[in-house]
């Protein structure tokens, strides 16, 4: 990579993160606002670009890379999707060039990845950036990355390049659960810290059933006949739906190379279900992010 820094922007939803790196991908300085593309108005995103760098003092020209729904149509401009299989040099040769940016940077939005299953596409923004990170960082070429989150993500990767990946809507089937449903009626107002028995009850319970439309309701009976305290109940409700999630990947004997990728709050659940199943993964946070994008830089600069 040559000398000049990278400005790297993980724009998403609800939030902005913002990191000045080195050429060898170290952070120089990092911002984080919540200022996600829900939070801009029209129009709004080269004004909210333009305070995010302020006191940043960058070169004419410095190549700047956002990833993240930041490429949707809700977005600033749209990335559209790049097919999988999918790698680095595929990603960069469909990088969409915002035109005009502010304060003179060269500002590219990456492109997500979609992929098809029976017929129906399955689409990702900001993991892909995450996973080409996680195998840098990991010194690898393969293996199953999963990205827990509102809609978790598994994406698998053979020689480098992403072939194929699978959404999970856990963390918002979670949240209607615990908010919209009969069983937000036994529940505390607040989610408090993780009580890892009573999760890793619903987690067991969860492969048991065999059916989160089943198993969900276990979190109701459970408060009614003195099972579990209401306190545990919400930590037993994310154990049934993690749960789930991991029951439908089959993972039993596939000698699954598993790598979590996300926040620890989270990718700490995913751990904790996977032991309680006899399985081990490496844990990586927002550094992969960093890594991905100063990777698809050198790719950039590879290919010109």
């Amino acid at each position: 990579m040559s000398s000049a820094e990278l400005l790297a922007l993980d724009w998403g939803t609800t939030s902005l993160r913002a990191a000045r790196l080195s050429p060898d991908g170290a952070v120089l300085e990092e911002r984080h606002v919540p200022e996600g593309i829900l939070q801009v108005p029209a129009g709004g995103f080269p004004a909210t670009f333009s305070k995010l760098l302020k006191g940043w003092h960058l070169r004419p020209g410095t190549l700047c890379l956002a990833s993240g729904m930041v490429g949707s149509r809700q977005g600033w401009l749209e990335a559209p999707y790049c097919p999988c299989p999918a790698g680095a040099s595929e990603l960069a040769g469909r990088i969409a060039w915002v035109p005009d940016a502010p304060s003179g940077v060269r500002l590219g939005i990456v492109p997500g990845l979609s992929t098809l299953h029976a017929g129906v596409h399955d689409v990702m923004r900001g993991e892909e950036v995450q996973v080409f990170g996680a195998l840098e960082l990991l010194a690898r070429d393969q293996g199953t990355f999963v990205l827990p989150g509102t809609h978790s993500k598994w994406a698998r990767v053979r020689e480098g390049r992403i072939v194929g990946f699978s959404t999970f809507m856990t963390g918002e089937a979670y949240g209607l659960l615990r908010r919209h449903s009969i069983l937000a009626r036994t529940m505390p107002e607040d989610d408090g810290d993780l009580d890892e028995p009573a999760f890793l009850r619903g987690v067991l319970h969860a492969r048991q059933a065999g059916s989160l439309l089943h198993a969900a309701f276990a979190a109701r009976t459970s408060s009614l006949f003195d099972q579990l305290p209401a306190a545990a109940l919400p930590s037993y409700l994310s154990g049934l739906v993690i749960g789930e999630e991991l029951r439908a990947q089959h993972l039993e004997n596939s000698g699954a190379d598993l790598v979590l990728v996300g926040a620890p709050a989270l990718t700490q659940r995913y751990r904790l279900a996977l032991r309680a199943l006899g399985l081990e993964a490496t844990c990586l946070g927002a550094e992969a992010t960093w890594r991905g994008l100063t990777s698809l830089a050198r790719t950039l600069e590879t290919r010109a």
